[in-house]
């Protein structure tokens, strides 16, 4: 998908990237203009943009399928990637786990796409709903193997995404990235690296907790698919 002159950031300006602190760390976070939030890397919590601007998006009749914006609501304008979380935190329910892991994975997914050249929607619709199968899993199998995973995930995501009128090529493809977010199998899109390692950012942790450092730089070349993701890695963990 073509991105628009509005949104496209070869045609930003410098102020349009910009520094704000967390308000629960005071950790200095980067966002983008267009960005309605992040996930402190330092306290976890969500971190509303102040000054999120989404240029031609707010009048464009196009902006639905661009973006993946919505109409105004009472409290403000909501964003496709809102009412995807909102989704997803209904599944969860009281699952702060899955639904922190969720968020987590989002987070590095938009760092990453800073840096590639993916598709925004389906990176962040991917990020958020990557593990909404789990529940399912664990009820039908008692497991939360990412086989399992793969197979219960995307038709919970395309209820979802079909529900919030999302275009079907997008639903596709996410899907896709869903049905492989383990074992890597039949998709090889920039959409579907992104997600791959954002994820991996955020498992290293709980999947590796006793490796040495040098042993974790050999694990993070081996299997990245990103130049940026490795090297978020690669400074998080070495």
């Amino acid at each position: 998908m073509v991105r628009c002159p509005g949104q496209d950031t070869r045609y930003w300006t410098p102020e349009d990237i910009f520094d704000v602190k967390c308000p629960f760390c005071n950790k200095e976070l980067e966002f983008f203009k267009d960005e309605p939030f992040r996930i402190c890397p330092e306290c976890e919590a969500e971190v509303r943009n102040p000054k999120i601007d989404l240029g031609c998006a707010k009048w464009c009749k196009y902006a639905k399928e661009c973006l993946g914006k919505l109409a105004p609501q009472d409290d403000g304008e909501v964003t496709m990637c809102d009412r995807l979380i909102a989704e997803m935190r209904d599944i969860f329910g009281d699952d702060r786990k899955r639904i922190s892991h969720s968020l987590k994975v989002l987070s590095f997914a938009e760092e990453i796409l800073k840096h590639e050249t993916g598709d925004p929607l389906t990176v962040r619709a991917a990020a958020i709903l990557h593990d909404i199968g789990i529940h399912e899993a664990e009820h039908k199998y008692n497991s939360s193997a990412g086989n399992y995973q793969e197979i219960e995930g995307p038709p919970i995501a395309e209820k979802i995404m079909k529900k919030l009128k999302i275009h079907d090529e997008i639903i596709e493809h996410v899907c896709r990235i869903i049905a492989s977010h383990h074992s890597a199998k039949n998709i090889d899109t920039i959409e579907f690296r992104i997600i791959w390692d954002a994820d991996w950012i955020v498992n290293i942790p709980d999947e590796y907790p006793d490796l040495e450092k040098k042993s974790i730089a050999e694990l993070i070349e081996r299997r990245f698919k990103t130049e940026y993701g490795k090297k978020m890695a690669l400074r998080k963990y070495t």
